[in-house]
């Protein structure tokens, strides 16, 4: 008796698990299931975007470093096609936006080479502010895909 009890309470359970699994299948956005993968995105263009912290006072610096660092260097890769500099006042924040032939030719640059580009670009703003800490945090970084 007692094994045919717990039987039921394990068939119930399964039974209400089932219909919550097809009540949230059914309440899914079907057509987005059909999309394209991320996969076809490897050839794609993709924008790199990056936010950092940037205070007004500190403006200059940061344009500069940029100017001297970020932009020969990415203007040397494979694949770079634009990087576009944008300041809000109000939060004082950057939003860096860098343009690629696609994301494999993107991805391709080695993250040790980005870091010794970075340190330049730390060490460049660092002496030209007198400061011993980078005072351009990085807030964001991803990708945004173009959409057909």
């Amino acid at each position: 008796m007692r094994f045919n009890l717990n039987l039921k309470k394990k068939f119930q359970k399964f039974c209400l698990l089932l219909i919550c699994l097809i009540i949230l299948i059914f309440q899914s956005d079907i057509p987005n299931l059909k999309a394209l993968t991320m996969d076809n995105s490897q050839s794609e263009m993709v924008i790199e975007e990056l936010r950092l912290k940037v205070p007004a006072d500190l403006k200059a610096a940061w344009l500069n470093a940029e100017k001297e660092i970020w932009e020969p260097w990415l203007s040397s890769q494979e694949g770079f096609l634009e990087r576009q500099l944008f300041w809000d006042k109000e939060k004082e924040e950057a939003l860096i936006l860098v343009n690629w032939e696609s994301k494999k030719l993107w991805k391709r640059i080695p993250m040790s080479e980005v870091n010794v580009v970075q340190q330049k670009f730390e060490d460049n703003v660092k002496a030209a502010l007198n400061v011993g800490d980078n005072p351009f945090e990085l807030i964001y970084e991803g990708e945004l895909d173009k959409q057909r």
